[in-house]
């Protein structure tokens, strides 16, 4: 008889602080690369390591519907290619922490994205944690919130693009998960990417070539905050309570503003850190009250039926 799961919220919180290692690896690559380059290289070199994984994603994807099939090709070129050149470009041209920091918005916007592309509906009770995490947002992206800047607004729109795209990207693998693993995702999300990122590349007349120096950092880019953290997360999600999960999560920011001001000499005003708090604070609230018995903000499908 097997005993019961061990739990696994230590990963979780593992696979969340490598994510906000990220900053210090894009930021500085970002200042030497185009963005459009540094996205093709970090998914040429995952593709690379999830080649034996290929062929069976491929078969799976042979298998599925139209319309999962085009719900890849949006998770693939949309979520993976587009939105991290987004991101990329966003830190290139703002500071190292608030792009991350914006980036825990996601939650926020998945649950819109959802009612929009599957068809569930949104409870009133939605907006008590969505307005305070949007305001908080505002807070982020301006050292004086009475003054704005366009340069910082510039930086945010493309974090906060990202942010969209990637919320969608959930929805889609949400679509796409019933009948696939999330194995098979994860490889066809970077080998569709792969050729999206290119043509990316393409268009804004990126170069390819990069010096021997910047293969490590992008390696490390591609395989650490990448493929490490995402596989790390899914592995501690599978016997973790999705509210020990959802705590768990707070060592994105943490880190993120940490490595930001501590590393990278990034400075925040009184606002801006209560930006951050009040963000982390929100979308927290709302996954633990998505994962209780009585949820305040839980989605409901087009009937009415929550």
């Amino acid at each position: 008889m097997t005993g019961p799961a061990r739990d696994r919220t230590w990963l979780v919180a593992s696979a969340a602080a490598l994510w906000g290692t990220d900053g210090l690896l894009r930021k500085p690559l970002s200042g030497q690369l185009p963005s459009a380059t540094v996205v093709f290289w970090e998914h040429l070199i995952t593709v690379l390591v999830l080649l034996p994984w290929l062929p069976a994603a491929v078969r799976a994807f042979r298998g599925a519907t139209g319309r999962q099939r085009w719900a890849l090709v949006g998770i693939g070129a949309g979520a993976s290619a587009v939105a991290t050149a987004l991101f990329t470009q966003a830190l290139r041209l703002g500071d190292p922490v608030t792009p991350l920091v914006l980036q825990k918005l996601q939650p926020v916007i998945a649950l819109v994205a959802a009612a929009a592309l599957l068809g569930e509906r949104l409870r009133a009770g939605y907006w008590l944690f969505a307005l305070p995490a949007l305001g908080g947002a505002w807070l982020m992206t301006f050292p004086d919130p009475f003054d704005v800047r366009a340069h910082a607004v510039t930086a945010a729109l493309l974090a906060l693009g990202a942010a969209v795209i990637w919320a969608i990207g959930t929805a889609l693998g949400r679509l796409v998960s019933i009948d696939m693993s999330g194995r098979d995702v994860t490889v066809l999300r970077f080998a569709i990417g792969l050729p999206a990122a290119a043509i990316v590349m393409t268009v804004q007349g990126a170069p390819v070539a990069v010096t021997p120096a910047q293969i490590g950092p992008l390696v490390a880019l591609a395989l650490v905050p990448g493929l490490l953290g995402l596989g790390l997360y899914y592995l501690g999600l599978r016997t973790t309570a999705a509210s020990r999960a959802t705590l768990a999560e707070l060592a994105f920011p943490a880190t993120a503003a940490l490595i930001g001001v501590g590393v990278l000499g990034a400075t925040l005003s009184a606002t801006q850190w209560l930006g951050l708090v009040t963000v982390a604070v929100s979308v927290t609230a709302l996954g633990l009250h998505e994962a209780s018995r009585s949820p305040v903000v839980r989605v409901a499908s087009a009937d009415g039926v929550a």
